[in-house]
């Protein structure tokens, strides 16, 4: 197990940028593919974006090709989530999880460490 800390949401204007990052202590960080999962209101806890363990492989959700980019920094333990031209609908709460595996990346199921997550909304 893994604990993760997520930071850096907040209210912003649509078109506007912002960097979440995830904090992770415990087992090693290198050892773990991690993604990013967001929940709105009324809605099921859907898959964001994941980056593999040695940050070869990148995957993200259709709505947000382009705008968001993951990345992470396993010297600090720390996956970034950075996210330009913020629309609306992008609003929900983002967390951050870990999985031994890039195999089902979207797949909340296969990530066994979660943060508290970090609300972000965008104001039309």
């Amino acid at each position: 197990q893994v604990q993760l800390v997520e930071s850096g949401g907040g209210l912003v204007q649509a078109g506007g940028s912002l960097r979440l990052s995830c904090s992770a202590s415990g087992r090693t960080f290198s050892s773990y593919a991690m993604g990013w999962f967001r929940q709105a209101v009324g809605k099921e806890r859907e898959f964001v974006s994941h980056i593999s363990r040695s940050s070869g492989a990148t995957y993200y959700t259709d709505s947000v090709k382009g705008r968001f980019t993951i990345s992470r920094d396993n010297a600090k333990n720390t996956v970034y989530l950075q996210m330009n031209s913020l629309k609306p609908e992008d609003t929900a709460v983002y967390y951050c999880a870990a999985s031994y595996s890039s195999a089902t990346y979207d797949n909340p199921l296969d990530y066994h460490s979660w943060g508290q997550g970090t609300q972000v909304t965008v104001s039309s």
